[in-house]
């Protein structure tokens, strides 16, 4: 995961794999595996490739724009297909 700078995180929040945690948010709830989440309280805004990049998922699938690896969506849970 990365976390931004000056970002807060409650005690016993889980951070999943992957996931990107905008500067100066407030974690209150838990952060799936790739997502991407900003502000006060923090919501989710997207997900994020293992890269870093936003993926846009079109039909539940995704790809990241540098490594071209597939991502799939399904039931709000995001997975690396390859």
């Amino acid at each position: 995961a990365s976390i931004g700078a000056n970002a807060t995180i409650l005690c016993g929040i889980k951070i999943g794999e992957y996931a990107l945690i905008g500067a100066g948010s407030v974690v209150t709830k838990n952060v799936p595996p790739y997502g991407l989440v900003v502000g006060n309280p923090a919501t989710q805004i997207g997900w994020v490739s293992e890269y870093g990049h936003k993926l846009d998922f079109i039909e539940k699938t995704a790809f990241c724009k540098e490594s071209q690896q597939e991502y799939s969506l399904n039931n709000n849970i995001v997975q690396r297909v390859k």
